[in-house]
């Protein structure tokens, strides 16, 4: 007996060695950003000649879960974001011994609502999507909660296709989602009669009413694979997609989006905000994790090399849209002194 505790026990210290072994770097996070990440693992793996990092596409939100979770090996070293992390993110990660945390700023994306390029046309204000994705919506003249009985665009907007409203999306751990709902739904929403007051007299029950996705067969959760959204879009001409720009830039040839109020999605038009559905994109470091994992200063310095985020970049070839120079600069020079996040500027 003595001699099976002694295994068992030598066995235990065996695995935790292993585990403090890691030599390669683990990333989670954001769809959005994830092909950005990867561009620059290979970069870095090239450059460096270390392990190429483990990249994987768990969404915004179930990455900072991940990330947050703890402050050991075998938690996540980076996670990224396509929205900012929020104050109850970072209260979670502190609460669970993650007390340095480097923000770093890698520039803008725009929300695609796409659609297949010979597929009817679909133009959006916001007030128009957030009919089409709400699962309430207001009606009467004092904005009573109803619910959605929109089931095609021309009913919405009678310059539109009577096209049945099919849209594939990201799921609610999505960061894509967050934004679509603040920039876009939310927006929307208030110019409805009853919002802004609603806003004003109960907080919750605003956000319940503006940012609540239908679940009446209209909006389809795609996941977090932005690819097979694309894929979808292309074989069913009817349906429309939400995802970054970056899928879009890459699937061009077949693919088309929406104008939003007006506005046409590019990247001068994420660039410069005129695009309504514009956000900018992030990854978190665990500062812990700087010195027992080997790569991470590097990685982080290819990330923000000029090489990656300059306009002419590799990482704009994929459709990342820069950060102006002044705010590259400052975000660049965060991430080389791993400079931690404060709790106190986070909503």
């Amino acid at each position: 007996m003595k001699q099976l505790t002694m295994a068992v026990a030598l066995g235990l210290v065996a695995a935790a060695g292993v585990a403090q072994a890691r030599d390669n770097i683990e990333i989670v996070g954001s769809s959005t950003v994830y092909p950005f990440s990867t561009a620059v693992a290979e970069q870095f793996a090239k450059k460096t000649g270390m392990a190429a990092p483990k990249v994987e596409s768990t969404g915004t939100g179930g990455g900072m879960k991940l990330f947050c979770a703890g402050a050991g090996i075998e938690t996540p070293d980076i996670t990224n974001a396509s929205r900012r992390m929020k104050k109850s993110e970072m209260e979670s990660c502190m609460k669970n011994g993650v007390n340095e945390v480097t923000e770093v700023k890698v520039g803008f994306d725009g929300i695609a609502i796409a659609q297949a390029k010979d597929a009817p046309a679909v133009k959006l204000s916001r007030r128009e999507l957030y009919l089409a994705l709400a699962k309430d919506v207001p009606t009467g003249p004092n904005g009573e909660l109803q619910p959605n009985t929109y089931t095609t665009w021309k009913q919405i907007n009678p310059e539109m296709a009577d096209v049945k409203i099919e849209v594939m999306g990201p799921p609610p751990t999505s960061g894509t989602r967050d934004a679509l709902a603040e920039l876009g739904m939310t927006k929307g929403c208030l110019l409805f009669q009853g919002m802004p007051e609603l806003k004003k007299k109960d907080e919750d029950a605003f956000k319940k009413a503006c940012t609540t996705v239908r679940e009446d067969g209209h909006y389809i959760d795609a996941g977090e694979n932005d690819n097979l959204i694309v894929q979808k879009l292309q074989a069913n001409h009817d349906a429309v997609g939400i995802f970054g720009y970056s899928f879009l830039e890459q699937n061009q040839d077949t693919l088309k989006a929406a104008p939003i109020d007006g506005k046409e999605i590019g990247y001068e038009s994420i660039a410069n905000g005129s695009y309504p559905l514009s956000r900018p994109l992030y990854f978190y470091v665990k500062n812990s994790h700087v010195d027992q994992v080997k790569g991470i200063k590097e990685y982080i310095a290819e990330f923000t090399s000029d090489a990656a985020l300059n306009p002419d970049g590799y990482l704009a070839e994929k459709g990342l849209v820069a950060l102006p120079a002044g705010e590259k600069s400052a975000s660049v020079a965060a991430a080389a002194a791993l400079k931690p996040l404060s709790a106190n500027v986070l909503k």
